[in-house]
């Protein structure tokens, strides 16, 4: 983990690529010192958990999760679809250790971040390991890596001289993917330069839980030390966006951007990075 000092923090964003209806607004906290994952949990690492504490994932439970449809076979069989977003293919036999379905395995991707993990999941490997998920605040003050009002870890540049920064989609989504940044689905978690703090992948690849709940007008009066959100809620929130982002329809790659899902929710693009606090 990598430990951080905390202090006070710019969140949010009111620039021209916001999103005011996701709650996206600019507001400064007081955070106490923390620490926070460096990377994304791997595929190893939450092999391990399974292995100590025989814990089933919602998705194997369900028997299903949601696969991005562009990375299954051509010859897939048909699978029901989400309505407003087609790409989404209700795929049986999809989990963590399978992550395109029964066809698939973890052979290569050892050193992914693990997905199809809900909340829940996350949560209970957090406990297991004695760790905590972070809160909303201590993840995007994390992401920013000592930059204020930033769109990137980087900057505000997506792709700064050229350089990809992190695993996005590019092309026309979502029908081709060029892979300019050298992968179509989840890359190893430290394939790209970390922020100023040593953090890799805030942005892209997958997203990431958090602790809080999310709810937008919340967040706008949720201000002051050490913010952790409404008290209860639906859906929690997750950041950092994911492979799938595209400034065609989805620039929910910048560290102020934030959505919601319910905690009992699994997909092929979101993972989770374990917080503690400083002692």
């Amino acid at each position: 983990m990598v430990a951080l000092a905390g202090g006070r923090c710019t969140l949010g964003s009111d620039d021209a690529l916001a999103y005011p209806e996701d709650g996206e607004g600019t507001r400064e906290v007081e955070l106490s010192a923390f620490r926070i994952d460096a990377r994304a949990v791997v595929n190893d690492r939450f092999a391990e958990f399974i292995a100590a504490t025989s814990y089933v994932t919602e998705a194997e439970r369900f028997g299903w999760s949601f696969v991005f449809g562009g990375l299954l076979p051509d010859d897939f069989p048909p699978t029901r679809g989400v309505a407003a977003a087609p790409w989404w293919r209700q795929v049986e036999g999809a989990d963590w250790r399978h992550p395109e379905g029964p066809q698939s395995d973890l052979d290569g991707r050892a050193d992914h971040p693990v997905v199809h993990t809900s909340w829940n999941d996350a949560a209970a490997f957090c406990a297991w390991a004695g760790v905590r998920l972070p809160t909303e605040a201590e993840w995007e003050c994390g992401a920013r890596g000592g930059l204020v009002g930033k769109a990137f870890p980087w900057g505000d540049e997506l792709e700064p001289g050229a350089e990809h920064r992190m695993n996005v989609w590019q092309g026309e989504f979502p029908r081709h993917n060029t892979c300019a940044d050298g992968y179509l689905g989840t890359s190893p978690v430290d394939a790209f330069a970390p922020n100023g703090y040593g953090l890799y992948d805030v942005t892209g690849n997958v997203w990431e839980w958090t602790a809080d709940w999310f709810d937008v007008a919340f967040r706008q009066r949720d201000r002051g030390r050490d913010p952790q959100g409404p008290p209860a809620g639906t859906s929690r929130v997750q950041k950092g966006g994911s492979y799938l982002c595209h400034a065609s329809y989805c620039r929910r790659y910048r560290v102020a951007a934030r959505q919601g899902n319910s905690p009992d929710s699994s997909t092929g693009n979101v993972g989770f990075r374990c917080a503690a606090d400083a002692s």
